[in-house]
């Protein structure tokens, strides 16, 4: 037993009267701890139900990033002067929504933008969908490569995935209390906001629930992050909604945080949202052979605003019909062609 780890946990779990949050340097030690297995299986699913009960603190969320400064995988810097868009979903996937995410990031980097996205296989409590279970449905098996090999594609086509289960395996080793505790435990929310690029990035956090919102700006506020954007998204992801107003938070340096409401009525793009089924490949890639249709409507909705957003376009019109040109004229798919033959290379 950690008998430092045990008092953090008495902290947090002496109920509603006597129980304390953890303050950032106690939080990032926690992690340290659960990560490296110094603590035992029984503490950390206590700590952690225990954790989802109180509710995380932007503090707390503040201190667990600074522990995956220092035990997580990293990509190394591009020489690239524009922050890589680093997109955070659920691990545990989608069960309602084709992900929209992939599809976003070719339009983005046909576009000059990077993208890295990260996660890794089905997972508890939802056992959705992954991202990388649809990248292997467009041919692309991210579960194959090392870190170093993810910055190369990240170099030359402008994509990354940092999978979990090879690049992280300490926060591997914690994915199967979530099945023994039965619910979220509050490193779900630290899967949204984390960022495994070690240089300039602008983070898309996707949320459900506005207390979750305040919990990131306030732990990105900590860390002095002043560049960021919340999204209402998908099932928590950053995937901007078609049938209802989408809800975003946009921060920049210098600039106070922001509240944008878009209605994707007013530029032509509302429409039911992308339903998840067993074989999505053959319309994705029908889509993206020149037969656009709802799914290319909701590809170039989120990429119109991605690319405004990043400062790729002037304005959102502007985003929208970059987005449009990227999708209809086969540049998305060249960029998936790209990434596929260098997947088979490597």
């Amino acid at each position: 037993m950690s008998h430092e780890f045990r008092t953090l946990l008495c902290k947090i779990g002496s109920g509603t009267h006597t129980g304390e949050s953890l303050t950032r340097t106690e939080a990032k030690l926690a992690l340290q701890l659960m990560l490296k297995q110094v603590a035992t299986p029984a503490q950390i699913g206590a700590f952690l139900i225990a954790h989802r009960i109180r509710r995380p603190t932007g503090a707390e969320m503040a201190g667990m990033l600074d522990a995956c400064d220092e035990l997580g995988p990293y990509l190394k810097p591009l020489n690239n002067p524009k922050p890589v868009l680093v997109m955070g979903s659920p691990y545990d996937g989608r069960c309602r929504t084709l992900p929209l995410s992939p599809l976003v990031a070719l339009v983005l980097a046909a576009a000059g933008q990077p993208v890295v996205l990260h996660g890794g296989e089905r997972m508890p409590t939802k056992a959705g969908l992954p991202l990388v279970d649809m990248w292997r449905g467009l041919g692309v098996d991210w579960g194959r490569l090392s870190l170093d090999q993810v910055h190369l594609t990240l170099s030359q086509v402008g994509i990354g995935l940092v999978y979990l289960p090879t690049h992280f395996p300490q926060a591997q080793g914690l994915v199967p209390y979530r099945e023994q505790i039965g619910k979220r435990p509050p490193l779900a929310t630290l899967e949204l906001i984390w960022s495994p690029y070690r240089g300039a990035a602008h983070v898309a956090c996707g949320f459900v629930h506005p207390p979750t919102e305040a919990v990131i700006r306030e732990a990105f506020a900590l860390r002095a992050v002043e560049q960021f954007t919340t999204v209402k998204g998908l099932e928590g992801s950053c995937d901007l909604p078609r049938e209802r107003t989408g809800i975003l938070g946009l921060a920049d340096s210098g600039i106070s945080f922001r509240r944008l409401h878009l209605h994707p009525r007013e530029y032509g793009l509302g429409g039911k949202e992308i339903p998840l089924t067993e074989q999505f490949s053959p319309e994705i890639l029908t889509s993206l052979a020149g037969e656009p249709g709802e799914l290319g409507d909701a590809v170039l909705w989120n990429g119109g605003f991605y690319l405004w957003r990043c400062g790729a376009c002037a304005d959102l019109a502007s985003g929208l019909d970059r987005a449009r040109e990227i999708w209809r004229s086969g540049q998305a798919l060249t960029q998936l062609r790209r990434l596929q033959q260098i997947m088979n290379y490597l």
